[in-house]
């Protein structure tokens, strides 16, 4: 009785082994629920991810395909990484016993690929729920959405486009929480204990990092965008808040200046920039050279000699007239046309691309002004506002944004200049491939078709120093009947304002409009053809030698410097006919006759238009080179012999008196070809 009481008890009381193995089994039952948990999930998560990409995508197609982009982001890439984890994840059950560290082994291995896929998706959330809002305002294809997503996925419900974006972010968040269950139910000192808990604070890491990453591009999206504002909308948005932070920095960096602060000083940023700026600078310079390049091609396409009748006999001439038309009608168009898709297209697309990082550089260096006066103060009071916490937060993240991109930006950037540079050579390089094909036929007919290589360059170099030499002949004949006009004719009633910079400033500073001027910056001057103005600086506060620091007489601004000749004084009537006097009664020769301007010439004269002109105002007449002109007065209403009064087809109107000529002998220009 006493054994069998014994035995009551111990059964009652149960044994030391068996209180120290019900734990670990219910600690591994729950370990081996919370893998299921782990690879169960997925499965259901990656069949919603394959719906979405396939079903739901493909029945979307009413969408602009811009909008699918957002919407669907990189899914593609997110199931490609987790189907190849759910794979992994399948394998480890054939080895139950190592299946818990096998699981810490692969989030490990796993752990780049999805934060790099994941912080993409996440980084476009916020853009793709601004697209469901918008389609919200339309019902219509609001509803048609809905319908295709509750075909496909009835569990959506009315959530809809909403509860199909947010399911990757809400997976990435619950990979930490689900390893961390299965870490709470594996023993301490259990082989797989250290590596789960590895896993654990990778995936947390990872969580951390696409949060920051998103972030970072948040700061970005808000300071990339390029804004062409007025002066007067840039005027609208000053504010008090604006203009001390303005006021702030500006105190900054004249701190910095006088050396009163120190100066925070980033050389692994400084180069970065200084070779972003480089890159920038050759694609700003590729892209001017480029147009030029069109507008060059385009005059050139305009030119067609062999549409004129050169009134030379048949032949060679006859062969290059064929061989030109063809060109111009095929060749040459559609070279035009491949280069400006090829080229220029993504030439500017790629100098838009860079007007978002130069954007952010420029806001970084407010940003850092911020940074170290907080930083001051911080040293100086030991505490912050939350303003300026922000502050400091928002430099810290451009920074890092920065840092981590831009290089990444810029070798993109290289590459993409190279490729258009390989593309520009490749289409010369088919031009002129094209071009000899054509050619090719009519070479054989050509007379020096038989020469040599050598013997035909030496021909050609002989032909050109004979035709130089000809022109270079007609060019000094030319000069002799006809100079051009040293100066722009004055406008009417601007003597007073020459006179006025002339004491002020000397004939060596004065210059004169070209043509008309249009000023697109603030500190640009719109000037008309002809107005003359005074040299103050020959660059801009830049350094930049191209446009000029000028004073008009009561404006000062800034010109281009290709639009300006210096301004040669022409003396008056009245000086002209005083110099002449002594020359009339000396015995000197007289010298070879040469083109009169009209203010000698009496008035109600017939003379010939020299150069072309376009009327300005109602005031003014056009004229065309060549054309018989009637003077009736050789100075305007206030004796300015620079302007005539003349009448040209019936209509009367003043014109440049430089303008006009008249001719000193029987043959109009007194000048024939050279022999």
């Amino acid at each position: 009785m006493t054994d069998h009481g014994d035995d009551e008890l111990s059964s009652r009381t149960g044994s030391p082994d068996k209180e120290g193995r019900i734990p670990e089994e219910r600690s591994l039952l729950h370990q081996s629920l919370a893998v299921r948990e782990l690879i169960d999930t997925e499965v259901s998560y990656l069949h919603v991810l394959q719906l979405c990409a396939s079903d739901i995508r493909s029945h979307l197609q009413q969408l602009p395909q811009g909008d699918l982009d957002v919407l669907f982001s990189n899914i593609d890439d997110i199931i490609k990484v987790n189907s190849k984890l759910l794979h992994d994840l399948q394998e480890t059950a054939a080895r139950e016993e190592e299946q818990v560290q096998l699981i810490g082994n692969l989030f490990l291995e796993f752990q780049e690929e999805l934060e790099q896929v994941y912080k993409v998706y996440c980084a476009s959330y916020e853009q793709a729920l601004l697209l469901v809002e918008a389609y919200r305002m339309e019902p219509r294809l609001q509803r048609e959405i809905q319908d295709t997503i509750e075909a496909v996925l009835p569990q959506a419900g009315s959530s809809g486009l909403s509860f199909l974006l947010v399911i990757p972010l809400q997976r990435i968040t619950k990979y930490p929480l689900l390893l961390q269950k299965i870490l709470e139910n594996t023993l301490p000192d259990a082989s797989a204990y250290p590596v789960l808990q590895r896993a654990t604070s990778a995936l947390q890491d990872v969580v951390t990092n696409i949060n920051e990453y998103k972030r970072r591009k948040e700061v970005a999206s808000k300071y990339t965008k390029v804004e062409h504002l007025s002066l007067r909308e840039r005027l609208a948005r000053i504010n008090m808040h604006t203009l001390s932070k303005k006021t702030t920095r500006l105190g900054q960096l004249l701190k910095q200046e006088a050396g009163l602060v120190p100066k925070t000083e980033d050389k692994e940023f400084d180069d970065l920039e200084e070779s972003f700026h480089w890159v920038s600078l050759c694609v700003t310079e590729l892209k001017n050279n480029v147009a030029a390049y069109l507008d060059n091609l385009e005059a050139f396409l305009r030119f067609r000699p062999q549409e004129y009748d050169l009134d030379i006999p048949g032949g060679p001439v006859v062969q290059y007239c064929y061989l030109a038309r063809d060109l111009q009608l095929q060749a040459f168009p559609e070279f035009k046309q491949r280069l400006e898709a090829l080229v220029w297209q993504p030439l500017c697309s790629l100098a838009k691309a860079l007007a978002g990082p130069q954007n952010l550089i420029k806001k970084r260096l407010d940003k850092l002004l911020d940074f170290e006066r907080v930083e001051e103060k911080l040293l100086e009071v030991g505490s912050m506002t939350y303003e300026e916490e922000a502050a400091r937060h928002m430099y810290e993240a451009l920074n890092s944004l920065l840092v981590a991109e831009l290089p990444q930006f810029k070798q993109l950037a290289v590459r993409w200049l190279g490729q258009i540079l390989c593309t520009f050579v490749t289409l010369q390089r088919d031009l002129a491939k094209q071009v000899l094909q054509r050619a090719e036929g009519s070479l054989a007919q050509l007379p020096h078709h038989h020469i040599s290589d050598p013997a035909f360059r030496k021909l050609v170099e002989d032909a050109l120093g004979q035709t130089s030499h000809q022109l270079h002949a007609f060019q000094e004949n030319f000069e002799k009947v006809l100079p051009p006009p040293t100066t722009q004719p004055l406008l009417p009633g601007a003597e007073h304002q020459v006179q006025a910079l002339l004491s002020r400033y000397g004939p060596g500073k004065l210059y004169q409009v070209t043509s008309n001027i249009s000023g697109s910056g603030t500190l640009d001057l719109t000037l008309p053809r002809g107005h003359v103005v005074a040299l103050l600086q020959d660059k801009d506060t830049k350094g930049n030698s191209s446009r000029w620091l000028v004073d008009t007489g009561g404006h000062r601004g800034y010109v281009p410097a290709g639009k300006l000749e210096l301004y040669h004084m022409v003396p008056r009537e009245e000086e002209l006919r005083g110099q002449a006097r002594p020359h009339r009664d000396s015995q000197r020769q007289t010298p070879e006759p040469t083109l009169a301007s009209v203010p000698s010439v009496p008035a109600v004269t017939q003379v010939v238009a020299v150069y072309p002109f376009v009327a300005r105002s109602s005031h003014e007449v056009s004229l065309q080179a060549g054309q018989q002109v009637t003077v009736l007065e050789a100075q305007d209403k206030k004796g300015n012999p620079e302007w005539s009064l003349v009448e040209v087809n019936g209509q009367r109107g003043y014109v440049p008196s430089s303008f006009l000529a008249r001719a000193p002998g029987p043959a109009l220009w007194g000048w024939s070809l050279p022999s």
